[in-house]
């Protein structure tokens, strides 16, 4: 039995987004856990589709003792404040100095984390531990599928393993996986030689999908790359490949790739392999974007003779990569064009969801709705709102990514425009709409809606793909920006093409 501590850090840094990651953002519980230490991490993770919730699990079962550590997750948002960054890692060094001798770590990390004072927040966070450690201990780190895999991580770590499904239905089995690895290296104990490559384009997330070609072939690669026992026999112990995560102004952002075992020639002819393959789908990383009106109007006419829902997904306003979840654009067309009978969520605006509560079940709120942070220079929604459903915003989820999340996001409130009749679904606290709950919660049964907008870019699909009839993608104003080419870049490094077959960067 070895001692292995656990812990992590988890951001999704959208450097362009409007709010920073604080301190209370990361203490706070709102779809995940709190801020958790010590013994509490056990108990507190534990039923969660997390990373480190899978690693403790399967640790426990392989027989090693498990060593917590600390662990906290923030929602995706701007930069992480330099003070958040310090206290975590205040709690960091105290474990790791205090708890004695260790046989290796796991780290559960998101890989895109990018910090007021650190713009590689993971590679400065395994350096760190490093200084402490040691160079030979092992460390496996899981990431994030919209990790930007930098050399300094791969340099650092002595193996990261990365989720193979967006929307994220595998984040569990990944640190499970993370935690076999672990075993293996403490049981193996043979050299592990690693080959990194790294992309020269940018994939928007809209089209990273791995339920949708070409992302699914890619990772039916990995997997055919990594498994099986024939394959371990020929050397290869892990493969990652991470299509990066382009709302994040960094030198080393977007798609990148990692390969572990113990042939080194196998492992370098594995790399290349995968990186000729993502290279040769370049083209195809790419599809149809309507404009708000467009998407309104097309879900209109669609809905006519559709027998389910027809869905539009809000990419740019996706909470889950640093948007606000409150603008109003496509929300504003819906009710130009009566959408009878839409609904959308969640538009996260505490003040409006408290007033709903205040006027009660049954009442007309006369005011504005989202807009609350005004990006772009939006303004609410005016009308007169009456609320049909008012809920406490805790509730657990079900889907095949928020599945067994305990959800602590507020007052919610579901309201009406009668003269339109389109429906909102507010919230208090940012989280992507990607679990039917959400919707259950206020009285909406997603599938009996005509027309059902989701602040989500990919996730919902998870949940919501088998219950629409079509999913539209609409390119409504928003703090993700889909387009990596409309993002004003300072750090990227030069000749990185910004979009699939797009321009070349050249420098700020």
């Amino acid at each position: 039995m070895a001692r292995v501590a656990v812990g992590g850090f988890q951001h999704e840094t959208n450097t362009f987004a409007p709010q920073q990651a604080t301190w209370s953002d990361f203490v706070r519980a709102d779809a995940w856990p709190p801020l958790l230490q010590g013994a509490e991490l056990i108990a507190g993770v534990e039923g969660f589709n997390i990373p480190i919730a899978g690693a403790v699990k399967r640790l426990a079962e392989l027989g090693h003792e498990v060593v917590p550590l600390a662990w906290a997750a923030a929602p995706p948002a701007s930069y992480v404040t330099e003070d958040a960054y310090e206290r975590m890692w205040t709690l960091f060094d105290a474990a790791l100095r205090s708890l004695g001798p260790l046989d290796a770590i796991y780290l559960d990390l998101h890989g895109a984390m990018v910090a007021e004072h650190a713009e590689d927040g993971e590679g400065e966070w395994l350096r760190r531990i490093r200084g402490i450690v040691g160079s030979k201990l092992p460390i496996v780190a899981s990431l994030d599928y919209h990790a930007n895999l930098t050399p300094d991580m791969a340099r650092l770590a002595t193996a990261l393993v990365g989720y193979r499904t967006y929307p994220h239905i595998d984040m569990a089995t990944t640190g499970g996986r993370a935690a076999e690895l672990v075993d293996r290296l403490l049981r193996d104990k043979r050299p592990i030689y690693r080959a990194y490559r790294q992309l020269d384009f940018l994939i928007p997330l809209v089209w990273q999908c791995t339920s949708i070609e070409p992302a699914k072939g890619i990772f039916d690669l990995v997997r055919e790359l990594e498994g099986g026992e024939r394959t371990h026999n020929q050397g290869i112990v892990s493969v990652t490949h991470t299509p990066g995560f382009p709302p994040a102004d960094i030198a080393q952002c977007g798609p990148a790739m990692v390969v572990y075992g113990h042939d080194k020639e196998a492992v370098e002819a594995a790399a290349d392999r995968l990186a000729q393959a993502v290279n040769a789908q370049e083209k195809a990383f790419a599809g149809e974007l309507l404009d708000p009106d467009t998407a309104a109007s097309r879900a209109i006419e669609l809905s006519k003779a559709a027998t389910k829902p027809i869905v539009l997904a809000d990419v740019q306003d996706n909470p889950g990569a640093g948007g606000t979840s409150d603008t109003v654009g496509l929300l504003a067309a819906l009710v130009r064009h009566k959408a009878k009978g839409a609904v959308i969520g969640m538009i996260v605006d505490e003040l409006a969801a408290q007033a709903a509560a205040e006027a009660g079940e049954g009442q007309i709120m006369r005011r504005g709705i989202g807009a609350a942070v005004g990006y772009a220079g939006e303004k609410p929604v005016e009308a007169d709102w009456r609320v049909v459903k008012l809920g406490d915003g805790r509730f657990t989820g079900t889907g095949p990514f928020y599945g067994g999340a305990k959800f602590q996001i507020g007052p919610m409130a579901l309201v009406t425009d009668e003269a339109s009749g389109v429906s909102a679904v507010l919230a208090c606290k940012r989280v992507q709409a990607a679990d039917q709950e959400m919707f259950r919660h206020v009285g909406v049964e997603p599938s009996k809606v005509p027309i059902l907008a989701l602040k989500s870019t990919v996730h919902f699909r998870a949940d919501f793909q088998p219950i629409a009839e079509t999913i539209l993608v609409v390119q409504s104003p928003g703090a993700h920006i889909t387009d990596p080419v409309e993002m004003p870049y300072k750090h990227l490094r030069t000749g990185v093409r910004l979009r699939p077959m797009g321009p070349v960067w050249k420098g700020a």
